[in-house]
């Protein structure tokens, strides 16, 4: 009985790029260790190449005509793409969508106190998901929606910008709006934290001692 064995993984390959022996293609394009274009050869002489340098072949455009490769090293070359990526991600800003529901008669005091949280999440920097919900037969006057989404933009000024218009999707009316470049706040740093003694109690730091120079008592000879 024949025991079929499987190979083991190869632990330089990534999700992105395809490493040496597993480069399956008969020719490519090679850019040499100096970064200088080496120009069309074949895959396995491309492969001699990078292990005489002590350096490996990597496939850097697999959609190209021939696939592009790279002689370099692979340690070094998966530390700086990480670096880079996190770099990207890190000048990322997150946006969040908030869900605000109205109704197409929504009251004074409610529509107020909602227009005054959709204005502080705009200057948060986020979006808002503006939903207008019809019950029963209201969906019989959809231009009751309109209004009422019309309202709340003109109750946000400049504040809004609308990112996606009105549309109906079932019994909801859904607009997105989002900030307006210049009115997002930035946020205030967090305060410093406070020393405290075990009992919790704030500590406050102990008097300087008066100099020489100070004005006091002169002492009795």
């Amino acid at each position: 009985m024949t025991i079929r064995r499987r190979p083991f993984p190869d632990r330089r390959q990534d999700d992105n790029h395809r490493v040496g022996r597993r480069i399956r293609v008969p020719e490519v394009r090679v850019i040499g260790a100096d970064g200088k274009q080496v120009g069309v050869i074949s895959t396995q002489e491309a492969l001699a190449m990078a292990d005489s340098l002590g350096l490996e072949l990597v496939e850097v455009d697999p959609r190209a005509k021939p696939p592009v490769c790279r002689i370099l090293d692979y340690g070094k070359f998966k530390y700086e793409t990480s670096k880079k990526e996190k770099a990207s991600k890190k000048h990322q800003s997150t946006v969040v969508v908030k869900e605000i529901k109205l109704r197409p008669k929504t009251d004074t005091h409610d529509f107020e106190f909602k227009v005054a949280h959709i204005k502080r999440f705009l200057m948060e920097g986020n979006k808002c998901k503006l939903v207008v919900v019809f019950r029963g037969r209201e969906i019989v006057h959809p231009e009751t929606g309109e209004a009422m989404l019309s309202n709340v933009l003109q109750a946000l000024g400049d504040l809004a910008q609308v990112d996606q218009r009105p549309s109906l999707e079932g019994k909801r009316m859904v607009m997105v709006i989002g900030p307006r470049a210049g009115v997002i706040r930035p946020r205030p740093p967090a305060p410093a934290p406070t020393a405290a003694n075990p009992d919790g109690a704030a500590v406050s730091a102990p008097p300087r001692a008066p100099g020489p120079g100070a004005s006091g008592g002169t002492p009795s000879n």
